[in-house]
C-alpha cells in the first residue's frame, strides 16, 4: 500500500500572519506555526498532540491565526492522515462546543471566526476517507455540528455544519451511528432548504452596508470589503447551504430512510421549486433529490400525487437544462410504475411525446427510443383490447405517436422512389404556400398548410421536418398560444442534432417560456441559441443580437436566487405604501416592478397589421410593393447587423 506523503512544513513566509515577535522566535511551547516547522518526525508528532490538547483553552489573538492555516491545510490536503491520528477532531469538537457555550469567549477578539474554521476543517477531512469519518463520530464531532445546524449562531456557521454532516452521512460503514439524529437531522435539513434563501436575504442582503455583520463580510471577500463581492458571494453561499441541505436529505432518501418526512406534501410543492442549479451548476439540486426518490416506491406514490413536481419535471425535459436528461429519467420511472402510470400519463405524455425522437442525449443512444417505448408499452391494449384511459386527449396523443413511430413507417417503406418524389414536390409546394399566407398575415391558414406538409413530409426528410415544426411554431408565437410553439420547436429540437441544434428553434422556444413565464428555460434557450451564434460565425465578427441579448438580461434578473424574496419584499413595500399613502404613490411604485415581455409581438402585430392593409389595397388595384416593406422594417431597425434583421421580419429557412 502507498504511504501518504505528510503535509509539508509551514514556512513562516508572510509576516502578516505572525505575532509582533515572530522574527526574534516564538517563546509559546504550543505554538501552531512553530509546531508545524519542526523537522524531526517524532519531535513533530509529540507537538502536534500537545498543540491539539492545548488549543481549546487558549485564549489570545493567535488561535484564529492557526485555525486558519489549519483550515487551508485540510482543503488542500483532505486525505493526509496525519492530523486526523493526532487529534484534529477532538480539538475541533472542544473548540465548537465552546463556541456555542460561552458567548463571552465567542465575542472576545477574534474568536468569532473559529466555529466556522473547525466545521470546515471537518467537512474537509470527513470528505473521501471512511477511516475518518470513523474518528470524527467516536471525538464526538455530531453533537456539536448538530448546534450549529440548529443556527446557535448563525447561517454562514450552519452553511459549513451542512456540509460536514453530509460528508459525515455519505459513507455507508458509519451510517448508523450516524443516523442517531436522524429525524431531527431530516426536519432540520428540510427547514433549511426551504427558508434559507429568505433568511439569508432578509439577515444580510436586504440589510445596509453598514448593518451587516463585519465577520460575515470579510469572511465572504476575504477581506477585500467590497459591496458587489460580497452580495456575489453571499448568492453563491445561499445555493451552497440549500444545494448541501438536499444533498443530505438525499442520503437518507438513497436508504429509504424517513421518506414519509421527506416526501410531506408542504416539501414536495417547495422542492420543485429548488431546480435552478445556476447559481451552483456542478449540483442537481431539488431534480437529485427527486430522481432518488423516483427510486423507490413510497417516493414514486407521493410524487405522482404531485401536478407541480411532474410539470416541473415536464419543462425541464424540454429545455436545454443540463438536466434534462435526469429529469427524462424521472417522469420515465414514474411511467414505468403500473401504480403511478396512470397518475401521471395524463401530464407526462404532454412532455414526453415531444421527445420521441430525440437522438443521442448525455452520453445515452436514442433516448427517444426509450420514451416511445415506455408510452406505448401498453397501448396495443388500448388500441386493441379494452383498456380505456381516463382522457381522450391522451388516447389522442397517443394514438399520434403509435402513427408517427409504428404505423408511418411501415407505410414509407412500402412507397417507391417515385412516390417519394412526388411526396417531396408536394411538400415544398405546401411550404411555399404557408410561407405566403404567413407573409401575408394569414397565420391561422399558414398553419394549416405547414401540418398538412408534415403529413405528407417523409420521415427521412429530418431538415424539412425541421423547418416545418420551427415555421409552425413561430406561427404559434404570433398566434400567442405558447404551449403549441414550445411543442413545435421542440421537436424541431429533437429531431436536430444535439452538437449542433436548430438555432431559431431556440430562439422561438425561448420566446415561448418567456410568455409563459418559464424565465430559467428561456435563459437557457436563448444561451445557447446565441453559443451557436458565436460558433457560426467568425470570432471577431461574432456579435450578439440585440433581442437577445436583452432577453438574456431580463431572464437573468429573474434567475438570480434572491429573485423570489426580493419580489417579496417589494410586494410587501407596495402593501405598506397602499395602506399609508395615497394610491398615486402607489402606483408609481407598482410601475418600477413591471417588466414588458421580451417577444416581438408589437412588431409582429405591425407587420400583420400592416400587410392586411396592403393585401385590401391589392384588391382594389393599388398592388403591393414588398420591397417597400422591406424597406421599411430595416429603417425601424436601423444599426442593428443583417442577421438581426432577418431575425425581425420573420426570416424563414
Amino acid at each position: 500500500m502507498k504511504k501518504e506523503t505528510s503535509i509539508p512544513t509551514l514556512l513562516h513566509t508572510s509576516t502578516e500572519s505572525l505575532p509582533a515577535d515572530s522574527e526574534q522566535g516564538c517563546k509559546s511551547p504550543s505554538c501552531f506555526f512553530c509546531t508545524m516547522n519542526e523537522s524531526y518526525p517524532s519531535l513533530r508528532k509529540a507537538k502536534i498532540i500537545q498543540c491539539f490538547k492545548e488549543m481549546p483553552f487558549r485564549d489570545d489573538h493567535e488561535l484564529v491565526l492557526a485555525l486558519s492555516s489549519l483550515w487551508n491545510i485540510a482543503m488542500a490536503h483532505p486525505n493526509d492522515s496525519e492530523f486526523p491520528s493526532l487529534g484534529v477532531f477532538e480539538c475541533m469538537d472542544k473548540l465548537i462546543r465552546r463556541a456555542v457555550n460561552d458567548k463571552k469567549w465567542l465575542l472576545r477578539d477574534q474568536n468569532i471566526y473559529i466555529p466556522y474554521y473547525a466545521a470546515h476543517v471537518i467537512g474537509s477531512y470527513t470528505m473521501n476517507k471512511v477511516q475518518f469519518v470513523e474518528k470524527a463520530i467516536k471525538s464526538g464531532v455530531v453533537s456539536p455540528l448538530m448546534e450549529l445546524l440548529r443556527g446557535k449562531i448563525t447561517w454562514v456557521e450552519q452553511r459549513v455544519a451542512v456540509r460536514a454532516l453530509g460528508h459525515i452521512a455519505s459513507h455507508d460503514k458509519t451510517f448508523e451511528e450516524f443516523a442517531v439524529h436522524e429525524s431531527e437531522i431530516i426536519e432540520l435539513a428540510m427547514k433549511i432548504a426551504s427558508t434559507c434563501l429568505d433568511d439569508i436575504y432578509d439577515k444580510f442582503i436586504s440589510e445596509k452596508e453598514s448593518n451587516r455583520l463585519k465577520y460575515h463580510c470579510d469572511l465572504l471577500t476575504r477581506g477585500l470589503g467590497v459591496l458587489e463581492i460580497e452580495n456575489g458571494k453571499a448568492e453563491e453561499w445561499a445555493s451552497q447551504l440549500q444545494c448541501w441541505s438536499l444533498y443530505l436529505l438525499n442520503c437518507f432518501a438513497c436508504r429509504e430512510r424517513s421518506l414519509d418526512l421527506i416526501c410531506s406534501r408542504e416539501f414536495l410543492r417547495k422542492l420543485c421549486k429548488m431546480m435552478d442549479g445556476l447559481t451552483n451548476p456542478t449540483s442537481p439540486a431539488g431534480i437529485g433529490l427527486i430522481r432518488t426518490l423516483c427510486k423507490t416506491k413510497t417516493g414514486r406514490q407521493s410524487l405522482s400525487d404531485s401536478q407541480e413536481v411532474i410539470e416541473a419535471l415536464g419543462n425541464i425535459s424540454r429545455s436545454s437544462d443540463d438536466w434534462q436528461e435526469m429529469a427524462i429519467d424521472c417522469l420515465l420511472l414514474l411511467l414505468k410504475d403500473p401504480e403511478t402510470r396512470y397518475k401521471v400519463i395524463d401530464i407526462t405524455v404532454i412532455f414526453l411525446g415531444d421527445l420521441v425522437e430525440l437522438g443521442s442525449n448525455g452520453g445515452r443512444r436514442e433516448l427517444g427510443e426509450t420514451i416511445t417505448q415506455t408510452l406505448l408499452q401498453d397501448y396495443h391494449k388500448v388500441k386493441y383490447g379494452n383498456l380505456r384511459l381516463k382522457s381522450k386527449n391522451v388516447e389522442r396523443a397517443l394514438e399520434e405517436i403509435w402513427d408517427l413511430k409504428v404505423d408511418r413507417k411501415k407505410r414509407e417503406k412500402l412507397m417507391s422512389e417515385e412516390e417519394i418524389r412526388e411526396r417531396k414536390l408536394l411538400v415544398a409546394k405546401m411550404k411555399k404556400e404557408g410561407n405566403l399566407h404567413f407573409w401575408s398575415g394569414d397565420t391561422e391558414k399558414a398553419v394549416m398548410k405547414y401540418t398538412e406538409a408534415l403529413d405528407l413530409c417523409p420521415l427521412k426528410m429530418r431538415k424539412e421536418r425541421i423547418v416545418l415544426h420551427s415555421n409552425r411554431g413561430q406561427c404559434h408565437l404570433l398566434l400567442k398560444t405558447p404551449e403549441l410553439a414550445i411543442s413545435d420547436t421542440t421537436r424541431a429540437l429533437s429531431l436536430s442534432s444535439a452538437a449542433r441544434p436548430h438555432s431559431k428553434s431556440l430562439w422561438r422556444r425561448s420566446q415561448a417560456y418567456d410568455m409563459k413565464g418559464l424565465a430559467k428555460e428561456s435563459l437557457m434557450d436563448c444561451l445557447l441559441f446565441v453559443k451557436g451564434r458565436v460558433k457560426s460565425e467568425n470570432l471577431k465578427r461574432a456579435r450578439i443580437p440585440y433581442y437577445a441579448a436583452r432577453m438574456i438580461n431580463k431572464q437573468m434578473d429573474a434567475t438570480r436566487i434572491f429573485a423570489p424574496s426580493r419580489s417579496r419584499m417589494s410586494n410587501k413595500q407596495e402593501d405598506n405604501v397602499q395602506e399609508s399613502s395615497d394610491p398615486n404613490e402607489a402606483d408609481q411604485i407598482k410601475g418600477l416592478h413591471c417588466e414588458p415581455s421580451i417577444v416581438e409581438e408589437p412588431l409582429a402585430e405591425k407587420r400583420r397589421r400592416r400587410k392586411l392593409q396592403w393585401s385590401g389595397r391589392s384588391k382594389k388595384g393599388k398592388g403591393y410593393n414588398q420591397k417597400l416593406w422591406i424597406k421599411e422594417i430595416r429603417q425601424r431597425t436601423k444599426g442593428v447587423d443583417n442577421q438581426s434583421q432577418h431575425y425581425c421580419m420573420g426570416d424563414w429557412l
